[in-house]
C-alpha cells in the first residue's frame, strides 16, 4: 500500500438500515467512487457527493451510500483515481458487510476503547473480536492529534489493519480525540449517519444511543486555550434525544443501551478542583443534561471508557441505568490499565454484555432483561 496512491483499506462507518459510508485514506489529489454488488445480482456505483462533485481530496475520501434494503449483505469496494496526468488508478479488494436489521430478533456487536495509538493492543483487539454486526469504537483512538499525519495512521489503518473487515464502525468520540493542535480536522476522517457526533440506531432488538461527552474539564479550562465548545454540544445533545427517544423504533426497542466515552456514573462523585489539575472522572455535566430524558426512555446500561479501570455499577433507584466500564490501552494482562473488549450478545431472552481481557477471561457481566 506503500507505493500506492492509497493509504488505507475502504473503512465502513456509520452502518444504518439503508447504507453506509466509506472512508479511506489516499495520497495526493485524487477522486474515488464505491462500487457496490448485492447477492440478489443487483449492483450500483456511488459516483458523486452531496454537491454533486466527484469525491475528491488530497488526504481522505468519503463516499455515502444510501438507498439498500435493510438487512442486505453487499460486497463493496473503492475505485481511486490520481488527479493528475499520471491517471494512476487503484481498485482495493472487495469487502462484505450487512446493511443493519432493525427487525432481526437478535444482535451481535462488540466494543473498543482508550487503545490510545497502542499497535501491540490494536493487533490483540483485532484477533479477539469476532464478526459482529457494529464495532463501536468508544472514543480516545488517540493521544493528542500532535501530527496530521496521525488520522490515516490511527482511524483508517491502526496498526497496519484493516478494522472494519466484518465490522462496521460506529466510532465514539472521546476526551484525547479533541486534543491537539490539529483535533479540529478528526471529523474529515469520521463518518456519521447525520454528520453530526452524536448519533442512534437499532440493531434488531438493541437500540444504542451514540453520545460525545466533550472534554473532562469545563470549556473555560485554561489548557484548552478557548478551542473547544462542548457546553453548547451538549445542550444540542439534550433536545436531540428528547425527540429521537420518542421515535417508534427507539421508543418500542426491548433494550435500551447508551454508548459514550466518559461515564455518567463512578465510584467516587466528589467535586473535582479543576485550579488543582483536577479532572473528571465522570461527565456531571452531560449527566446533568441527559439523564431525565435517559431515564425518560427507559435506558437500562451506559456503556463507556475513558478511567481506564474495569468497573460496572449496577442501577440504582436514582440511577436506574447501569454503568459499564472498559479498562486502558495496555496489552498486558496483568496492568492496572489493561485493555479489554466487550462483546454484546441480544436475543428475544436477553441481552448479555460480557467483558474480557485480552487473554479472554471475563472481567465483568452484565446481563439485562427485555423492557416490557
Amino acid at each position: 500500500m506503500s507505493a500506492s496512491i492509497v493509504t488505507s483499506p475502504p473503512v465502513v462507518m456509520a452502518p444504518r438500515s439503508d447504507g453506509f459510508e466509506v472512508v479511506w485514506g489516499v495520497r495526493g489529489l485524487s477522486r474515488g467512487w464505491i462500487e457496490w454488488e448485492a447477492a440478489d445480482g443487483s449492483s450500483g456505483t456511488v459516483t458523486s457527493d452531496a454537491f454533486g462533485m466527484v469525491p475528491q481530496d488530497h488526504r481522505v475520501l468519503r463516499v455515502r451510500v444510501d438507498g439498500l434494503p435493510s438487512a442486505t449483505a453487499v460486497r463493496v469496494r473503492a475505485i481511486t483515481e490520481a488527479v493528475d496526468r499520471r491517471r494512476v488508478r487503484h481498485e482495493s479488494e472487495w469487502k462484505t458487510l450487512r446493511t443493519l436489521d432493525a427487525a432481526s430478533d437478535t444482535a451481535h456487536f462488540a466494543v473498543w476503547n482508550d487503545t490510545h495509538q497502542r499497535d501491540d493492543t490494536l493487533r490483540a483487539l483485532h484477533d479477539a473480536t469476532p464478526d459482529v454486526d457494529v464495532l463501536v469504537w468508544n472514543g480516545d483512538l488517540c493521544n493528542d492529534w500532535k501530527d496530521p499525519s496521525w488520522f490515516t495512521s490511527t482511524v483508517l489503518n491502526p496498526a497496519g489493519l484493516d478494522v472494519s473487515d466484518g465490522r462496521p464502525l460506529s466510532i465514539v468520540i472521546g476526551n484525547h480525540d479533541v486534543r491537539g493542535a490539529w483535533a479540529y480536522q478528526l471529523e474529515d476522517f469520521v463518518a456519521t449517519p447525520e454528520g453530526r457526533p452524536f448519533t442512534a440506531f437499532r440493531i434488531g432488538p438493541v437500540a444504542c444511543i451514540v453520545l460525545h461527552t466533550g472534554e473532562d474539564k469545563p470549556d473555560a479550562h485554561p489548557s484548552f486555550e478557548g478551542r473547544v465548545a462542548f457546553e453548547p454540544l451538549r445542550a444540542e445533545q439534550a433536545e436531540w434525544l428528547r425527540e429521537v427517544t420518542a421515535r417508534p423504533e427507539f421508543a418500542d426497542a426491548p433494550y435500551r443501551v447508551v454508548f459514550c466515552h466518559i461515564p455518567l456514573r463512578w465510584i467516587d462523585e466528589t467535586v473535582v478542583d479543576y485550579d488543582a489539575d483536577g479532572y473528571d472522572w465522570f461527565s456531571r455535566m452531560s449527566r446533568d443534561a441527559w439523564h431525565e430524558s435517559l431515564v425518560s426512555w427507559g435506558a437500562q446500561i451506559v456503556v463507556s471508557g475513558h478511567t481506564h479501570h474495569r468497573t460496572s455499577l449496577p442501577a440504582t433507584v436514582e440511577f436506574p441505568y447501569a454503568q459499564l466500564i472498559s479498562g486502558g490501552p495496555d496489552a498486558e494482562t496483568t496492568s492496572d490499565e489493561a485493555a479489554t473488549w466487550i462483546d454484546g450478545v441480544a436475543t428475544a431472552e436477553e441481552l448479555v454484555l460480557t467483558m474480557r481481557d485480552l487473554g479472554g477471561e471475563v472481567v465483568h457481566e452484565v446481563r439485562l432483561r427485555p423492557l416490557a
